[in-house]
């Protein structure tokens, strides 16, 4: 038996930091949606009970340290299933780039197998066990516009948005997510996103608001380091995007507009300035 799914990108719309749990893991408060930037997950059952993962991409492990084998595994053992499953994935998402790649992947196997395997989970029962693999992959188990809190694994979908493009930026630097997040101290926050004015801007359709209220805490973090982050989203703003923000741990950003016209012209006019730029929308939910 064999099924091939979409895993989509991610972007954060807003991503804030509470406070630290005993573990040192962050409450998270952030607003996420899932763009029409993916990789392509395909998935065969093997006879035996090995799990094989191959990639397109020269970056990536393709032994248990890939969280696409971190998936099939925990079901895999969770569920007692003698069956193995051969994972191959053509990567189009860029890797390290805050952008959920590994962790949509991820959940793609995670629905897969569920279905192949005919385990009967729910989704939320799936992002339940999608927190033992990394923090996004509840997220991108739904893979819709939702507010994402907890740990990661509380998803709340919000619906649809606003109509608007995206082009996405990923420069020639790559970010470790634990790095940046053990280098978080939320008592250093001098502001908040305001996570409710945002929700209440998607659900009244209104773009202008939902700009307004976009924001990353962890924008000065990874831009300390990498300074290359801010001048991209100051580029974004110069050649004429509505609004312009970091996605996650970066280091790629993203620029709003409302017509595609404007984004075309963006598009063509950063790609001289990086080699991964991508004109993209929201997905529908």
């Amino acid at each position: 038996m064999q099924r091939i799914e979409k895993a989509p990108a991610k972007i954060n719309l807003s991503l804030d930091a509470l406070y630290l749990h005993e573990d040192g893991e962050p409450e998270w408060q952030m607003v996420m949606t899932s763009i029409d930037l993916a990789d392509y997950v395909q998935i065969t059952l093997r006879n035996d009970p090995a799990i094989k993962v191959r990639t397109s991409s020269g970056f990536l492990p393709e032994d248990q340290r890939n969280l696409a084998y971190k998936a099939a595994h925990l079901l895999q053992h969770k569920y007692q299933i003698k069956t193995g499953a051969l994972i191959e994935i053509e990567k189009h998402i860029p890797v390290a780039a805050g952008l959920g790649g590994g962790s949509s992947d991820a959940a793609a196997v995670l629905r897969i197998l569920n279905e192949l395997w005919h385990l009967g989970l729910t989704r939320a029962e799936l992002a339940h066990l999608g927190l033992q693999i990394d923090s996004d992959v509840p997220y991108c188990v739904y893979g819709e516009t939702a507010l994402v809190t907890g740990k990661g694994d509380q998803i709340r979908p919000l619906g649809g948005l606003p109509n608007f493009w995206l082009v996405v930026v990923k420069p020639d630097i790559s970010v470790s997510t634990p790095r940046i997040v053990r280098a978080l101290d939320c008592q250093q926050i001098k502001q908040h996103p305001q996570t409710n004015a945002l929700i209440d801007a998607i659900r009244t359709d209104d773009l202008t608001a939902m700009i307004q209220n976009m924001a990353n805490v962890l924008t000065p973090i990874t831009t300390a380091r990498f300074p290359v982050i801010d001048q991209l989203c100051d580029r974004l703003l110069q050649f004429g995007a509505d609004g312009a923000q970091m996605s996650g741990s970066g280091p790629t950003v993203f620029g709003i507009c409302r017509q595609y016209s404007r984004a075309q012209r963006i598009y063509n006019s950063m790609s001289g300035f990086c080699s991964e730029v991508y004109l993209v929308q929201p997905l529908k939910p």
